[in-house]
């Protein structure tokens, strides 16, 4: 898997993490630890897991000290255990203290994003759907959010209004169809721009399919509609469902034959993986 630290917005973003969070400076720790105390830290996690994260956690200290070191034990994508041991860091006190609760913060989200991915892509199983977030992100944070997806054996939806044509119920509103705001698409993205349409009954799949959609999203159907939508379909375009996506509802959705089942739930109710620093 790429590294986040490809993307040379993610340096930016963890760089105003650590200025929201230290401001004018650490006063505790400038207070009590000396400029040259040195220790060392394990990081582990409290509770069984899949880990994401790991680049951005050594990242946070190194941009406080370059000089410190990160002995990693396990890849983005590992389980852990509860108790098993993820880093040890060793360096400047100052900065192993300073960058403490920003280094948690991203891992701690980033592998509960992950776990609860995995979790739900297990529950689809044997069926052939993948699961896929939202645009429903955290502000600033969308870049660690669906790399966590990924991690945890999900896929990715587009990243931005900019990477694919969506066309909801709004759009088609205000076009006046979904042929006619198909059309306007076609006439003005390049050949490359997959362009999916959302659909909420059988009649506006057939429309969607009728003028070439390149994804059909099947939204808030029945089990049921899906089903004979996914037929009429017949692959001659890939189909998504959404809407009321959850533990319970997710294996049935997917034995309707769907390509892609998308859901806010694994980033909006992930929350946080119980994941420690200690001395």
């Amino acid at each position: 898997m790429s590294s986040l630290l490809h993307n040379p917005a993610v340096k930016k973003l963890v760089i105003q993490a650590l200025e929201e969070d230290i401001g004018s400076g650490d006063l505790t720790t400038d207070i009590i630890i000396k400029s040259d105390q040195k220790l060392t830290a394990k990081i582990n996690s409290r509770s069984r897991c899949i880990v994401a994260g790991i680049d951005v956690l050594k990242l946070v200290f190194k941009i406080l000290d370059p000089e410190i070191k990160c002995e990693i034990f396990v890849n983005d994508g590992n389980i852990v255990e509860k108790g098993q041991n993820i880093a040890f860091i060793s360096g400047s006190a100052k900065a192993i203290l300073t960058g403490e609760r920003t280094a948690l913060n991203f891992i701690q989200r980033m592998s509960a994003i992950a776990t609860l991915t995995k979790l739900h892509q297990e529950t689809i199983k044997p069926y052939k759907a993948k699961i896929s977030d939202t645009r429903k992100t955290t502000p600033n944070f969308r870049i660690f959010e669906k790399y966590s997806v990924k991690v945890g054996g999900g896929s990715p939806h587009r990243f931005g209004l900019y990477d694919a044509v969506m066309i909801k119920d709004n759009h088609i509103q205000a076009a006046g169809s979904i042929t006619e705001a198909v059309l306007l698409a076609k006439r003005n993205i390049s050949h490359t721009t997959k362009i999916e349409v959302e659909t909420e009954n059988i009649d506006q799949v057939k429309e969607a399919l009728k003028v070439g959609a390149d994804i059909i999203m099947l939204d808030n159907m029945s089990i049921n509609d899906m089903k004979g939508a996914v037929k009429l379909i017949n692959g001659d375009a890939i189909t998504e469902a959404s809407g009321n996506v959850t533990l319970e509802t997710v294996n049935s959705i997917a034995s309707t034959g769907v390509d892609y089942i998308s859901t806010s739930a694994i980033t909006a109710q992930a929350g946080i993986i119980d994941i420690g620093l200690d001395i």
